[in-house]
């Protein structure tokens, strides 16, 4: 489940009893001192039991955490007691298993990595289109949809017709957007652009950031696919195939049911079935789209890695090697 507001939350069945509450949060507001909140936000999270990773920065709070429902909600109490925090963006789902294996809370530059000076959401946004209206919107032949996630992201679920730009991390948005400007503008004509994500922050950013560029009429997916996926029926959807999440549930699918594809522990990309059939991948080691990358010294260590990971499966332990990707890079956490 995914929720806008507390209100939302509170008038909201939780997840699945047994089940795992998984947290997707942010919320852009001025923080001065992060590091007198990283402390106690630490120890509140590691005493309820919490994993996952939140990232503070000057400009807000990000991250994904999960644990039981009881202790996600006394994390989030406490977060929202922050000064600017109290309409955190909180989106809820469920996992079948813990699907973090430690807490991080870390102090960054960025809450969502875009390295562009001067793009404050506070300031200037797009405007927020509620799931219910998206199709409408993106069906509209005078808007360009533009889907502002990795590469790997979109590999394995986009909206239809979308504009792909085939970036690697959200940094190298801006000058794709620069590049491309002309093209997606061409004739001089101001249309509609619409921009979606998987939770909602990096469209807060590009958006802002096409507004910084001289580009009027802007909107964005409120509460990202998430909630797409979790409020339109599937048979009225336009999303095509899954979405990728920063976690080990590696990708949902309509009504957020965990999706279908595995994650390579050695580049951090999703594999499907088909992926998994190829000689390229081997479990831990490689994939058809790093197999090439990686050195065969870099597979050996990735080999080692995945045995220790497998005795501490057969011991009853976890193993805290696993990253995830971000949205700005192949690790840490994003939305």
């Amino acid at each position: 489940m995914q929720f806008d507001t507390p209100a939302d939350e509170e008038n909201a069945a939780g997840p699945d009893e047994g089940a795992f509450c998984v947290a997707a949060l942010y919320r852009f507001t001025p923080i001065q001192d992060c590091a007198a909140i990283r402390g106690p936000l630490l120890a509140l999270c590691q005493a309820q039991g919490i994993k996952g990773t939140l990232l503070l920065a000057h400009e807000g709070i990000n991250g994904t955490i999960a644990g039981t429902e009881q202790a996600i909600a006394k994390v989030l109490d406490h977060i929202r007691a922050v000064p600017g925090c109290a309409d955190l963006d909180v989106k809820l789902s469920s996992a079948a298993t813990m699907p973090f294996h430690r807490m991080k809370v870390r102090i960054k530059r960025e809450i969502v990595t875009m390295g562009e000076e001067g793009i404050d959401p506070r300031a200037s946004v797009g405007t927020y289109v509620a799931p219910e209206d998206w199709n409408a919107l993106i069906s509209d032949p005078e808007t360009i949809v533009i889907d502002t996630r990795n590469d790997y992201e979109v590999a394995v679920g986009s909206f239809s017709g979308a504009i792909d730009p085939e970036t690697s991390s959200f940094r190298e948005f801006p000058q794709w957007f620069r590049t491309q400007r002309d093209r997606l503008l061409s004739e001089g004509r101001a249309p509609k652009v619409a921009m979606y994500c998987t939770g909602g922050i990096r469209c807060e950013k590009s958006t802002a950031f096409l507004k910084q560029e001289g580009v009027d009429e802007v909107y964005h997916l409120k509460g990202g696919i998430l909630k797409y996926l979790e409020t339109v029926p599937e048979e009225q959807s336009l999303w095509e195939g899954e979405c990728f999440v920063f976690d080990q549930r590696v990708t949902v699918g309509h009504g957020l049911a965990e999706g279908s594809y595995a994650l390579c522990h050695a580049c951090r990309r999703p594999v499907s079935e088909e992926d998994m059939a190829s000689p390229l991948y081997e479990e831990g080691a490689s994939c058809p789209a790093c197999h090439d990358e990686r050195s065969e010294a870099q597979r050996a260590r990735y080999r080692e890695r995945q045995r220790q990971e497998a005795l501490a499966a057969e011991q009853g332990q976890s193993h805290i090697g696993a990253i995830y990707p971000s949205a700005g890079s192949r690790t840490g956490s994003g939305n």
